[in-house]
């Protein structure tokens, strides 16, 4: 299990896209911007569900968690079924992020990755991506990293994906 954890636009797609080329053997990849396109659009823009403010912030209702904690029980039962996985997340909750994420994968070895990129470069690309409320990028650059413990730190502010792929792996070679 390799966790990708980092704020929107950080880069955490692009290195899971780039882990899937570079790891030896086949890895499955499950990022939180497909479930959340998953999701019926009702929930989309309800305070049960998930709301995207308009200056960035994300608030999420009780109906988007009890999805949320069936989605990463699938993801841990597809990693125990023995596929290799890749989680692509944002740590909205920081720590506590953390925690639910270690609860479902117990018994499991689990690399946990920070994707870091600074706030401005981020919100560049989250302009340019042109899918995001901007101010996301901003408000959970440092926010979603609080409280986390990493095996791993890759930053994306000046460093390709491809090259932030390359250092996952060869931590992961040296864990092996």
């Amino acid at each position: 299990m390799i966790v990708l954890n980092g704020g929107s636009s950080s880069g955490k797609s692009g290195i899971a896209r780039c882990l899937q080329a570079v790891l030896p053997d086949p890895w499955l990849a499950f990022g939180v911007d497909a479930l959340i396109d998953a999701m019926p659009a009702s929930m989309q823009a309800s305070a049960a569900g998930i709301e995207f403010a308009p200056d960035g912030g994300v608030n999420v209702g009780p109906e988007f968690m009890a999805l949320q904690a069936a989605w990463m029980e699938g993801i841990a039962a597809t990693a125990r079924a023995g596929a290799r996985v890749i989680v692509d997340d944002v740590f909205l909750g920081g720590a506590g992020s953390q925690q639910r994420w270690q609860k479902v994968f117990a018994g499991l070895d689990v690399l946990w990755v920070g994707v870091r990129c600074e706030s401005s470069v981020a919100e560049g690309r989250e302009v340019a991506r042109g899918d995001r409320v901007q101010g996301m990028a901003v408000s959970q650059a440092e926010l979603v990293h609080q409280g986390v413990v990493y095996d791993v730190e890759v930053d994306t502010t000046h460093t390709e994906a491809l090259v932030c792929a390359q250092r996952i792996a060869a931590h992961m070679r040296c864990q092996a």
